[in-house]
């Protein structure tokens, strides 16, 4: 997905060299989008995928990084939701990203005596058996009493904690997870073009039949035809279905009712916390989760209704402050604001009930996804998890294939829900893995090799497999090409500058702010939130891009900018005062 390819493709698209049309096109990049695209493709389906910013940029980017079953949705009884994201933890884990995907434990600590243990110690039990055994259950639960658990945990507060009960997860790097899925996508057929707004729909007698997109970096406007449009925007798929409101035949709309809830997160250094794995608090109305990230802690989440800039949301000085306050309700030293070395928030689009209050808890509503025809050809999805990223596409596609069939003049089949619901289960996606993970187990084999091949070390390389997995040779044949490219990108970090070149010529990486936020976190991992290495990285870039000095300069003065902008609305004491602290750094797309 390089700049040449992205170029192919955008001729192919606005039937410059192409005729302009496809099956389906999807709108949004995340991992929903994402996933759409390669089921789309798999089926033998042309489809496009449009996102107007970057893969991931928005709430798929910001996420706890966990591939998970869920284990609070067990205490609301939703056990189908969380049957479900175990199933497909283990298809991760296993078969589909195992490169990208690695079982971390954690420790749920007891702190009111008998009964919370029981009831929380049947809970993971439920859990661990819904999870079921085989190669990659990663061992069962286990309890833990006073002594067994201040040795795993030696920086939790023995006068809170009481003991403890382990158990084993999933986690992720989000960014790269949905860079593998669109890769993939790419690999199988499907066009994908970022920085790429959809500005209208294009209804023809009522029905949707493709949309009017403008590409921010050519500044080209083109018609893209399309006998169906999924809708796969987040927290904007309100914004994208009033676009079918637009023109004199403009059809009714089963409109989708989205609530944005804001949820923060922390980086900490390791040595900061003095733990052996992760932790996860009850901390009403939602959870604590301390995630080994690293040589740093992921610290989040929180979780309240946002209603202000969807693009970038902002963490105020409150979220710090109530996050840190629940971490501290546990550790035996404190934590104070000079030991965070990076903040980032996102937002979840959860789908509210059919009359939601104003005093609506949105921790409170279901994670479970909604699919909806809104109007003829276009079929919006949101909610849902993450973690169930290929069951929501596949239930999308399902529905899509219905508006497809009708455009063509044939009758869709009408199939009862749960018929809908196995066909979608049965996709190829259940059996083809993601770009890397093909040959990811015999290149661990040959770790040391590759090492010493091109003169990396151990860490590195491991650094490069959990990262690229089979890809690797992509990387590593850059250093052999260019010895400077195996130089780490920053001090203190195993980011290599050939992952720079490898971002731009092969992950669609077109802006500086896309390498050091989403092919790398250094925007978070880093003290200097990656300013300093800003410069060298987009001189990388440049090289790649074909990018003046003006262009190069531009681009750092963006990153800055954001970066102080954010470090800004860090400091503010609410949400109206931090989101306009954020605003004020201009957007890099605009």
């Amino acid at each position: 997905m390089g700049p040449s390819q992205r170029a192919a493709w955008l001729e192919e698209l606005s039937g410059e060299r192409g005729d302009g049309r496809v099956d389906v096109v999807v709108i949004g990049g995340g991992v929903t989008g994402a996933g759409c695209a390669l089921d789309l493709a798999l089926r033998g389906l042309s489809v496009a995928l449009l996102e107007q910013r970057d893969l991931a940029s928005g709430t798929s980017s910001r996420s706890s990084k966990l591939i998970h079953g869920g284990l609070r949705y067990l205490q609301r009884l939703e056990f189908g939701l969380v049957k479900e994201s175990l199933t497909e933890r283990r298809l991760l884990l296993g078969r589909l990203a195992p490169h990208l995907v690695h079982p971390v434990q954690f420790l749920y600590p007891i702190r009111r005596g008998w009964r919370e243990r029981l009831r929380t110690g049947l809970g993971i039990a439920l859990y661990s058996l819904m999870a079921g055994g085989g190669r990659h259950a990663h061992g069962s639960h286990r309890h833990l009493g006073a002594r067994g658990t201040h040795q795993l945990a030696p920086g939790l507060d023995a006068g809170v904690v009481r003991g403890g009960i382990t158990y084993w997860d999933g986690q992720t790097d989000d960014a790269r997870l949905v860079v593998a899925i669109a890769r993939t996508a790419a690999a199988h057929g499907a066009r994908i073009l970022t920085s790429t707004r959809v500005q209208e729909l294009i209804v023809t007698d009522g029905a949707v039949r493709g949309v009017i997109a403008h590409c921010g970096e050519t500044g080209r406007t083109f018609k893209l035809d399309a006998d169906a449009v999924i809708n796969a925007t987040g927290v904007w798929t309100s914004q994208i279905e009033q676009l079918a409101e637009r023109g004199a035949d403009a059809p009714d709309l089963e409109r989708t009712r989205i609530r944005a809830s804001k949820g923060i997160h922390l980086l900490l250094p390791k040595d900061r916390i003095d733990l052996h794995c992760g932790l996860i608090v009850p901390t009403p109305p939602s959870v604590l989760f301390v995630v080994p990230w690293g040589d740093r802690w992921i610290i989040g989440t929180t979780d309240s209704d946002w209603d202000l800039d969807y693009a970038h949301p902002a963490a105020s000085s409150a979220d710090i402050e109530l996050l840190l306050a629940r971490l501290n309700s546990v550790l035996a030293d404190p934590i104070g604001r000079d030991d965070i070395c990076g903040v980032y928030a996102g937002l979840r689009p959860l789908v509210a009930g059919d009359a939601p209050s104003a005093s609506e808890q949105s921790a409170k509503l279901s994670r479970e996804h909604a699919i909806a025809r809104v109007v003829p050809g276009l079929v919006s999805v949101a909610g849902g998890k993450y973690t169930t990223y290929r069951v929501m596409a596949a239930d999308t596609v399902e529905l899509a294939l219905g508006e497809v069939e009708v455009a063509r003049g044939r009758k869709a089949p009408k199939l009862p829900r749960h018929r809908r619901d196995a066909a979608a289960r049965r996709t190829a996606t259940l059996v083809t893995p993601l770009v890397g993970a093909g040959g990811y187990e015999e290149r661990r084999r040959r770790h040391d090799e590759i090492g010493a091949r091109v003169g990396l070390s151990r860490a590195t390389v491991a650094h490069l497999l959990d990262r690229h997995g089979d890809q690797i040779d992509e990387v590593t044949d850059l250093v052999t090409a260019r010895p400077d490219l195996g130089e780490p990108l920053a001090n203190g970090h195993l980011y290599l500058r050939a992952e720079v070149t490898h971002a731009v010529r092969s992950e669609a990486a077109l802006h500086l702010d896309d390498v050091l936020t989403r092919r790398t976190r250094l925007s978070v991992e880093s003290w200097d939130r990656g300013v300093d290495i800003a410069a060298d990285t987009a001189e990388l870039m440049g090289a790649e891009l074909g990018w003046s000095p003006e262009t190069i300069e531009r681009e750092v003065w963006h990153y800055q900018a954001r970066v102080e902008a954010e470090r800004d609305s860090q400091t503010r004491p609410d949400d109206q005062t931090a989101d306009a602290a954020r605003l004020g750094a201009p957007d890099i797309r605009r």
